[in-house]
């Protein structure tokens, strides 16, 4: 599950740095055509272009959220003191929110699942190189104790055998 993960992630953040650049790009040249108090002004009439749900979400006992992002249709703004780069540069940032979504998504669930798969590691070692050797060697233990109380014994009951078959 994790090494799928690790493949979905790199897919995602090679196209989400892809569509940071183009984004980026876009937002200079409409900087460079509306300037920054342009941008604010027109950015204040905006509706949002991205409805986003998050659900909890569980795998092999890991809790993640699980992110739902549904782009909505872009509305147009206004034309006064609007170009054509402002509704391109919106429809290039609605692209890159739904896959930085995605992408915060599967790195967060990657994360608590490579957490848990340390946590996981951990108690195998302890398992491995602590406790199982201490069992091994109290059951080594106990087993030279009972063969040695065994030998006792056996040397006990010949002992018995000669003075009882001394006496009769």
């Amino acid at each position: 599950l994790v090494y799928e993960r690790i493949g979905e992630y790199r897919r995602l953040r090679a196209a989400s740095e892809k569509a940071l650049e183009a984004a980026y790009r876009c937002l200079s040249i409409t900087h460079m055509r509306m300037g920054s108090r342009g941008i604010h002004q027109a950015a204040l009439g905006a509706e949002p272009v991205l409805r986003v749900d998050i659900l909890p979400r569980r795998s092999l006992g890991v809790e993640y959220p699980s992110v739902a992002a549904e782009r909505l249709p872009l509305k147009p703004v206004g034309l006064l003191g609007t170009d054509a780069s402002f509704d391109n540069t919106r429809e290039h940032l609605a692209e890159l929110a739904m896959l930085l979504a995605q992408l915060g998504e599967v790195e967060i669930a990657l994360h608590r699942l490579m957490e848990e798969q340390r946590k996981a590691q951990k108690r195998v070692n302890a398992l491995k190189y602590n406790i199982i050797p201490r069992y091994r060697r109290t059951i080594h233990f106990i087993q030279s104790a009972l063969e040695e109380e065994e030998r006792n014994t056996l040397f006990q009951v010949k002992l018995l055998r000669q003075k009882a078959t001394g006496e009769a």
